[in-house]
């Protein structure tokens, strides 16, 4: 598995499980040669977005599985490097057709948790768990 890969798959497993340091930030504002620093704000992400940046690393992942695929398979730089459609399209000739076929519907799946709207309700950690299972297996089969 390439590198790249395996930490963009800790990445999502460090943001489903909430393991992820608070970003503080604090202003220094200099005024008459003293320095006063405002309390540190604390960021941190709540459910909903740590699953969905966990989509977004999940489906990078998934992406450079897939291009990696076509890389060892010989595919052209266009076909790399273009659209996704294209590439699956072009992977069903490198690897088995189901094997193709759910990268597919997981990278499909994973684009649709990705994706904000109001009128939705984000991916839950269920979902991005099982996601997170079925892009390790599909790594696993086309890095073979």
């Amino acid at each position: 598995m390439n590198p790249t890969i395996r930490e963009l798959l800790n990445t999502a497993d460090r943001l489903v499980a909430g393991n992820t340091d608070p970003v503080s930030s604090g202003l220094h504002v200099a005024e008459a040669g003293a320095t006063v620093s405002d309390p540190p704000t604390v960021l941190t992400a709540t459910a909903a977005s740590r699953c969905r940046g966990a989509a977004f690393a999940l489906r990078a992942a998934l992406e450079s599985a897939v291009a990696a695929c076509l890389t060892a398979h010989g595919a052209p730089r266009a076909i790399r490097e273009g659209s996704m459609r294209a590439a699956f399209l072009w992977l069903r000739g490198c690897d088995e057709a189901g094997t193709a076929r759910r990268a597919k519907a997981a990278w499909s799946q994973l684009c649709l948790g990705c994706h904000y709207h109001q009128y939705e309700i984000g991916p839950t950690e269920d979902q991005v768990r099982a996601w997170r299972g079925e892009v390790a297996a599909l790594v696993s089969l086309m890095g073979r």
